[in-house]
């Protein structure tokens, strides 16, 4: 099983990552922002990972610390996971729709981090989240995980609707790239032998 547990302490933020790459999409999420958690569970169900974190922020300040973290620690899970990526597919790619909101998510397991985040939310926040903070989650993950990932919102009125079409395919792409390519064989999906 691909699996891995990640914690990553500083003064700002305390965050645990556990998951498992061949689950069945269950989720237990406490990162303390419920928008954010939400988001996940979306990463879960759609990538069939099972995912459990827990974190403390200086919520009191704001989410951005948290959310960031939580990006961060997820990639760091998610590389340790994944290993040494022989046999897999590497790329992955979804287009999810939730009414009148479209994205696109592409995603290489390269090696290079690497994003391209397109989106224009149609408002600055969704409850009391504030949607900035998606880019530096992903940031944190790529960053952390390795990847290249591009992330594009081709339509949407409703910015709920925008973030979980991206979070949706987020998770799609990433189910897509990790499964394992059975004419891969126990080969490296790369012609220069690393990724």
């Amino acid at each position: 099983m691909r699996t891995a547990q990640v914690t990553r302490n500083t003064l700002e933020t305390q965050v645990t990552v556990s998951l498992n790459l061949d689950g069945t999409g269950i989720a237990r999420l406490a990162s303390g922002v419920p928008f954010l958690d939400h988001m996940l569970d979306q990463i879960a169900r759609h990538g069939l990972i099972d995912l459990e974190i827990q974190a403390t922020g200086d919520l009191h300040i704001d989410a951005h610390h948290t959310v960031e973290d939580t990006g961060i620690t997820f990639g760091q899970a998610f590389a340790k996971a994944l290993g040494d990526k022989k046999g897999i597919r590497r790329y992955g790619h979804a287009y999810v729709p939730l009414d009148e909101a479209l994205s696109r998510v592409v995603i290489d397991l390269s090696g290079r981090p690497g994003l391209e985040y397109h989106v224009d939310y149609t408002r600055a926040r969704i409850g009391e989240f504030d949607v900035d903070l998606f880019l530096e989650f992903f940031r944190g993950f790529i960053n952390h995980a390795g990847v290249t990932l591009h992330i594009d919102n081709l339509r949407g009125i409703n910015a709920h609707h925008q973030a979980e079409t991206i979070f949706k395919a987020f998770g799609r792409a990433l189910r897509m790239a990790v499964e394992p390519d059975a004419r891969m064989g126990d080969v490296l999906p790369s012609t220069k032998g690393a990724l």
